[in-house]
């Protein structure tokens, strides 16, 4: 008669264990109905869920020599048939990613998202390190550190789940992102970024603005319009007229000193090796989204045209404007182009007028963003720069390092 049995092995990781207790295993003809194991700080956890069809007593006996020659712990633990098809059943559950992310993670930080997680009865099934080693005295300037646990189930209420997460982040000041997982999320392909504030830090018409004479009125409304308290199209017309007289060149002075994003230049490279369709969906202007086009190495930009005259700006903007329904459009139109679906793109932006790009996209993530555009996005980075958009894709600084330096 066959007996299940659940196999734990444990203790200081070194050659040849596996294949020891695989190969014990494998003279007993046993059956591997599930496997996982973890190596952390050189400390290995070994599980295994095997069916023996007989000799199960001589099995444990042999197992119990093996891992006192090799110096580990072992825990043997039968499972009952009911038991093991209870489990099976369980099979097709939801499973989830939550992508936890900050400067430095903290025990508090794990409790918290562990009880979250506990009382909104998901289980949770791993959690993985995705960044790198950092040293306890680390000369980086921009440390990063981020856990992925995989979660099975559903939760009891996925709105308060969501809003007792949102909560974590803002009393820890760390970032929490929760995805499907499902197969689209490890095929992205194509991924849209707005430019002012997002891949810059910085708005280009408000440094336009101060050239021009009119910083202060144009900052003033460029505020109120990313936090959508004014029609964006009305407001860009009414920022572009202020700007009417500055000549040309004043375009070339701010484009040779903007401010890119914490972060940006490690993202695109990763991308690029990787194969991504990259795209600028701007509602600044197409002068600047050149420019980081070309620096970064983009495929597609699209941005706001401005009128010029004799090398002159008019005051005027080019029609059509690209506004947040735009921006949307534009994604699925280059989804088309690049034939994929629509849950195979990322969009990334902070203003109000992202809002329509975040919802259309695969997954949509507001990006160090004003209040409206947390509030209502699926996914928010507030806390690291814009290459930790990789940890959202299950990107290790590991892989990334390596394409780097390939």
């Amino acid at each position: 008669m066959s007996d299940l049995m659940l196999i734990n092995i444990s203790g200081e990781d070194k050659p040849g264990l596996s294949v020891a207790i695989s190969q014990l295993l494998a003279d007993f003809s046993a059956d591997i109905l599930d496997i996982g194991q973890a190596v952390i700080h050189n400390h290995l956890s070994l599980g295994i869920l095997t069916n023996v069809p007989d000799d199960s007593e001589k099995l444990q006996a042999q197992l119990l020599v093996e891992a006192e020659k090799l110096d580990m712990k072992l825990k043997l633990t039968p499972v009952a048939e009911a038991e093991y098809a209870d489990w099976v059943a369980l099979q097709g559950r939801p499973r989830f990613i939550l992508t936890l992310l900050a400067r430095k993670i903290k025990a508090v930080h794990i409790a918290r998202v562990n009880t979250v997680i506990a009382a909104c009865g998901l289980n949770i099934d791993a959690i993985i390190r995705l960044s790198g080693r950092v040293p306890l005295q680390s000369t980086k300037s921009h440390i990063k550190a981020c856990v992925e646990y995989t979660l099975k189930g559903q939760a009891e209420n996925s709105n308060a789940f969501r809003a007792e997460l949102m909560q974590v982040c803002t009393d820890m000041d760390i970032d929490i992102a929760v995805q499907e997982d499902s197969i689209y999320r490890r095929n992205r392909r194509l991924i849209a970024f707005d430019m002012d504030s997002t891949l810059i830090t910085t708005e280009v018409i408000d440094e336009l603005a101060v050239l021009a004479g009119a910083g202060d009125e144009v900052s003033r409304v460029t505020e109120l319009a990313m936090l959508g308290k004014l029609d964006f199209q009305d407001s860009l017309r009414q920022r572009v007229a202020l700007l009417k007289g500055l000549p040309e060149s004043s375009l070339k002075e701010v484009a040779a000193r903007l401010p890119l994003t914490e972060g940006v230049e490690e993202l695109f490279a990763t991308l690029n090796k990787l194969g991504y369709k990259t795209a600028i969906l701007s509602g600044g202007f197409s002068y600047f989204a050149a420019h980081l086009q070309n620096k970064l190495g983009i495929n597609y930009a699209y941005a706001n045209n401005l009128e010029i005259v004799d090398g002159i700006l008019t005051g005027n903007v080019i029609e059509p404007i690209v506004d947040a329904a735009k921006k949307a459009e534009l994604l699925r139109k280059l989804a088309d182009l690049e034939n994929i679906s629509m849950q195979q793109t990322i969009a990334v932006g902070d203003g109000a007028n992202d809002l329509a790009m975040l919802a259309a996209a695969g997954l949509g993530i507001a990006f160090h963003a004003k209040p409206v555009v947390k509030q209502n996005a699926e996914q928010s980075i507030s806390t690291l720069g814009l290459d930790s958009i990789l940890y959202l894709m299950g990107i290790r600084d590991r892989e990334a390092h390596k394409l780097s330096t390939d």
